[in-house]
């Protein structure tokens, strides 16, 4: 029997630096490092993984489901995921993980995964282990690591944060329905062929009964009208103004004054998250 350590990367800060902090703080850990690939992300993503592998000295499985998003699309009759019926997290995301650690587990080995929820996410739960040999920890909240704790190991091990997040909030799929309105508008901008794919997903699925759009009530058609995109980004930046009003300067820790985009859902927006995706 053995003991194997697993840490899943989302392409995300937070999972980053909890891979940074267990390096740094158990280095006598021979961890194996995993992202669900699921052939929808963002260039941005592959390139951060490629930056955080040079730090961590080894590499990052790649765990690619064997069966893609359009196959399970047409399983769902080409309903779109969404907040109330998340199947691409479920097919995507945490049947290629329990796949890959399965021959681990018949073996007998004792496997911890480690999950990169911080001390202010209370609200949170991780995955739930189904499996007696299988254990879930959480090294951020048993240390008191919190969002700005986050930066602060990024920061200083050089590894940095995702370029996207100058313009989006989270990993995941580019279509991703936990969205807000200005990220499917920089979406556009930023990589509009992906915004063109998601806009073909949404009108075959529309067309075959389903009841969700990839954001709530507005279909993409419609949200890139000019004159919608100009209200979207006035809303967005009067959020912005509001948020920033709203916090005291602090030239010790610049960072508590920076604004995260998760911090700045609308009032016809919902906020929210998958666990395995974006952290």
């Amino acid at each position: 029997m053995a003991e194997r350590h697993v840490l899943g990367i989302s392409g995300g800060k937070d999972s980053a630096a909890l891979a940074v902090f267990v390096r740094q703080t158990r280095p006598e850990l021979d961890v194996d490092y995993f992202f669900t690939d699921t052939g929808k992300e963002l260039p941005e993503v592959y390139e951060f993984l490629g930056r955080l592998e040079g730090f961590l000295g080894k590499p990052i499985a790649r765990l690619n489901p064997g069966r893609n998003f359009d196959f399970w699309l047409r399983e769902y009759n080409h309903y779109l995921p969404s907040p109330q019926t998340r199947w691409c997290t479920r097919q995507l995301k945490l049947a290629p993980f329990e796949q890959w650690i399965r021959p681990m587990l018949v073996v007998g080995n004792k496997v911890t995964t480690y999950v990169a929820i911080r001390a202010d996410e209370e609200y949170r739960e991780g995955y739930s282990s189904k499996h007696p040999n299988l254990k879930v920890s959480l090294p951020f909240r048993e240390a008191g690591i919190d969002r700005k704790g986050v930066m602060d190991i990024l920061d200083s091990s050089g590894v940095g944060i995702p370029k996207y997040y100058e313009w989006r909030s989270r990993s995941g799929c580019t279509f991703c329905f936990f969205q807000q309105k200005i990220e499917w508008v920089k979406l556009r901008e930023r990589h509009p062929e992906a915004f063109e794919e998601a806009k073909g997903y949404e009108k075959n699925a529309l067309e075959h009964g389903s009841p969700f759009t990839w954001t709530k009530g507005e279909p993409l058609s419609e949200l890139e009208n000019p004159e919608r995109i100009a209200q979207i980004v006035a809303d967005f930046e009067k959020r912005k103004a509001s948020e920033q009003a709203k916090r005291p300067v602090n030239p010790l820790r610049p960072v508590e004054t920076t604004i995260d985009i998760d911090d700045l859902y609308g009032e016809d927006e919902g906020g929210g998250s998958c666990n395995i995706c974006h952290k």
